[in-house]
């Protein structure tokens, strides 16, 4: 039993390596300016490349995929915030100070990135 608990031990912690790694796109310009808000914003709680952290859930994973929540989900929740409803890190608060072109250009952030990591 020991043997298997080794195995399983080796096999989730090369995958939690794995899983830490996002595919970095050529962002188009609107998703670069995204990008740069994100960073701003964002990674605090999303992570530099949106893989998540302590404080926050990652959106490069099914649940946000375009066909689960759409665009305007994401407009929505950074303009108003959102009720937890995936993961158990907390609601998420408004972000202040961002127009609507620029909450758009977050949008193609995220969704550029999420392409490149095989969210579609």
């Amino acid at each position: 039993m020991t043997k298997w608990m080794m195995i399983f031990a080796v096999v989730m912690g090369a995958g939690a390596a794995l899983a830490q790694t996002a595919q970095i796109p050529d962002f188009s310009d609107r998703a670069k300016k995204g990008q740069a808000l994100f960073l701003t914003n964002c990674s605090v709680c999303h992570g530099d490349t949106a893989l998540g952290t302590d404080s926050g859930p990652p959106l490069i994973h099914f649940f946000y995929r375009p066909g689960h929540h759409d665009d305007n989900a994401i407009r929505s929740a950074v303009k108003n915030g959102v009720e937890a409803h995936h993961w158990e890190y907390g609601d998420m608060p408004p972000v202040t100070g961002i127009s609507d072109a620029e909450r758009t250009s977050l949008v193609a952030f995220i969704r550029e990135l999420q392409r490149a990591n095989g969210i579609k």
